[in-house]
């Protein structure tokens, strides 16, 4: 098994003065299932090398047994250090993609012609695609292979708009996930706020939250171990 995971280059939050990025756990939980099972894991970003962390998520009351992990384990740290650029990257000998939150999602991979084009490919070799958390926004401008947007008539979730609101970034983001999901055309539903919460529909998987990481990721695999 053949994984992208394409992460954010993105690190301003709005016009707040903090930073944001990429978050640690919706990274590192999909990363040790993928490297778990056996796959192997390719990591790309907009602008290459090293992508930003939400500082955030690197606080102590966000890490988790797979944040430790990642924290000991300096040939991932090295890997992520040196993710390839994405204008680089075609579908060729990789198996499905997956995408991880953070807020940095909202700003760059929503509108970025490189992962537009990648989720298009995917979509149209019938091969999974994967967003958890913010990352669903990724969605906001691809289509599939009618034309129609990718989640359209799909059940689909994200991170809720309650959950925007409970971490105070509603006025922040540029967009919220669950509105622009519905938007789209996508049959939205959600579970509780901050617990795991996956759906799979065809070959498209998302998740809710940072909790959902290793569910959705989880997913994933059985879509690949499916075929």
């Amino acid at each position: 098994m053949n994984i992208l995971m394409v992460l954010t280059s993105h690190d301003e939050l709005g016009d707040t003065g903090e930073k944001t990025g990429f978050w640690l756990e919706e990274f590192a939980a999909p990363y040790y299932v993928f490297k778990d099972a056996g796959a192997t894991v390719t990591l790309a970003s907009p602008k290459g090398g090293q992508p930003p962390l939400d500082p955030k998520s690197d606080s102590d009351d966000a890490q988790t047994d797979s944040t430790n992990r990642f924290k000991n384990d300096k040939e991932t740290q090295d890997a992520l250090a040196h993710t390839k650029v994405l204008s680089d990257v075609t579908i060729d000998g990789f198996d499905a993609v997956f995408y991880p939150g953070g807020h940095g999602p909202l700003w760059d991979l929503a509108t970025d012609a490189d992962s537009k084009r990648l989720i298009e490919a995917f979509a149209a070799s019938d091969l999974p695609v994967a967003a958890v958390c913010h990352a669903p926004a990724v969605f906001k401008s691809t289509n599939g292979p009618d034309g129609k947007p990718l989640v359209s008539g799909k059940r689909v979730t994200g991170f809720t708009n309650t959950e925007e609101d409970g971490v105070g970034l509603t006025d922040v983001v540029p967009f919220l996930v669950e509105d622009m999901l519905k938007e789209n055309g996508g049959h939205y539903e959600k579970g509780d706020d901050w617990a795991s919460f996956v759906l799979t529909d065809g070959k498209l998987v998302t998740g809710q939250n940072p909790a959902s990481s290793e569910a959705a990721a989880e997913a994933l695999l059985k879509l690949l171990k499916r075929r």
